[in-house]
């Protein structure tokens, strides 16, 4: 049994990595303000302010097997290597596959160029989030030099997924109305990885605890678009009209790529600058234990976990289209 410290812990993947770890008969401390979530049955609950003085104070008073930090504000990084690395016997930041400088080349490596590091006396906004990834990494490195795991996702999925963008499709194919509009790839082949949040956060235990260094792409498989779009409609088991919408249409039509109201989520925006966002090697993360299960048992259980929840008005979902604007799109392919 492993003492494991989660900086974070209450919300999706935190939560997610504080679950399996109890589950496996560790003792779990996640350190948070505790406003988000909640913090997970079972675990030891440390409430703090990260941008307060002494608010790591609790959590230095112990030695830790494992600390995993989540953050992806530098200041935040900084003072929390600071204070607890003496502590901790492994070390793992979760960064991200937004940290490298380019998307453009498929396969690309763990040793590809990241974006200049965020400084941790700058203030954080959501526009610089690779940087500020960039910068935690930078800063995790400087403090443990090379006694660090830096975890790089791409794509998380599964049930629950806050922003929406893996639930869409699945969601939509299962609510039942028909048609329903999908991306219709053209002569620029899109590709989507999906690593599902279960097998991601397993993969962060056993690689933290078995002591691995340096950066890891922690990817889903490269699937092209339309196989990941097919494999959500055989999940939902739709059997239904599907409307193909040419995606050149995308800026016209006021719909936007990947993610967010009135977007196809999932598809990238066209192009050579991301050929290669959603097309990361995935080799060292295979070689070092990354287990991960078919794209269809994740789309499966979002429709068992979160139900047919696409909204049928003008709100719509939190990723994707409203039944409204569906409908509009559809009425102007007719």
């Amino acid at each position: 049994m492993a003492k494991i410290l989660i900086l974070g812990g209450t919300q999706w993947l935190g939560r997610t990595i504080a679950l399996q770890a109890l589950g496996e008969g560790h003792e779990v401390t996640c350190l948070a303000r505790g406003t988000t979530g909640g913090f997970p049955d079972g675990a030891t609950a440390i409430t703090a302010d990260r941008e307060t003085d002494g608010a790591y104070d609790l959590a230095a008073a112990s030695s830790w097997d494992l600390v995993v930090e989540l953050t992806r504000k530098p200041a935040h990084a900084k003072a929390a290597v600071e204070a607890l690395s003496p502590h901790a016997g492994h070390w793992v930041y979760v960064s991200s596959c937004s940290a490298y400088a380019l998307h453009s080349k498929p396969g690309a490596a763990e040793a590809a160029q990241l974006l200049a590091a965020l400084d941790s006396s700058a203030e954080y906004t959501d526009e610089q989030y690779g940087a500020a990834k960039a910068g935690c990494e930078w800063l995790t490195v400087a403090s443990r030099g090379n006694a660090a795991l830096l975890v790089r996702p791409g794509l998380i999925g599964g049930p629950g997924d806050p922003s929406g963008r893996t639930t869409y499709w699945p969601l939509r194919f299962a609510d039942g109305r028909e048609p329903v509009l999908v991306p219709q790839d053209e002569d620029d082949a899109r590709y989507v990885q999906i690593v599902d949040v279960r097998d991601l956060a397993a993969f962060i235990l056993r690689a933290g605890l078995d002591g691995r260094h340096g950066p890891v792409n922690a990817v889903g498989a490269e699937m092209p678009l339309g196989d990941v779009i097919a494999s959500a409609q055989s999940a939902a088991g739709y059997t239904g009209e599907v409307i193909a919408y040419p995606l050149h249409r995308m800026q016209q039509d006021g719909v936007e790529p990947w993610a967010g109201p009135c977007s196809l989520p999932l598809v990238l925006p066209a192009g050579n600058d991301f050929a290669g966002f959603a097309r990361r090697s995935d080799r060292k993360a295979l070689r070092w234990g990354l287990v991960r299960r078919p794209l269809a048992e994740t789309f499966a259980d979002i429709i068992a976990a979160d139900g047919a929840v696409v909204v049928a008005g003008a709100d719509g979902p939190r990723s994707g289209l409203s039944a409204d604007h569906e409908a509009e799109l559809i009425g102007q392919l007719a």
